[in-house]
């Protein structure tokens, strides 16, 4: 199975160190959405799409991306973020655009990210530190679960 991970990572590589442990249970390929081809995304069988969150979705470049993407039924696809509350409640956007291009949504992560985005940098940011061990390995068995889809 053809594993690919597209990702904006922005501020802190939050983002980035949750796609790459997701990669190795996965054995996928770890793009950045700026640098991805969306063709040969398009030929993967799994493929995961995240970022951090701002202003309540997915980063701009990491959407554009997914709209970028041709039509492929039967496609498969994974969605995760980090943010500075977390939850899976803000990829309903994303979702959308993937359901649009004919991709099933086989799974959601998110985990709390170091954020110093806006006013949070002016009283050191919310969760500094995070992703940590925890949410790697967390991030790790989530993807160890997809392997079969």
């Amino acid at each position: 199975m053809r594993c690919m991970i597209v990702y904006t990572s922005v501020h802190h590589n939050n983002t980035e160190k949750i796609a790459r442990a997701m990669a190795g249970p996965l054995g996928a390929e770890v793009v950045r959405a700026a640098e991805a081809e969306p063709e040969a995304v398009a030929s993967a069988d799994l493929v995961g799409f995240g970022s951090g969150i701002y202003f309540s979705n997915h980063h701009k470049t990491l959407l554009a991306f997914a709209e970028s993407l041709p039509v492929r039924q039967g496609g498969k696809a994974f969605v995760f973020s980090t943010s500075g509350r977390g939850g899976t409640g803000f990829h309903r956007k994303l979702n959308g655009i993937l359901a649009e291009k004919g991709y099933a949504i086989v799974g959601e992560f998110a985990c709390k990210g170091w954020d110093t985005y806006s006013v949070f940098k002016l009283i050191g940011g919310l969760n500094k530190g995070r992703p940590d061990g925890d949410d790697l390995e967390r991030a790790a068995a989530f993807a160890g679960g997809l392997a079969g889809s």
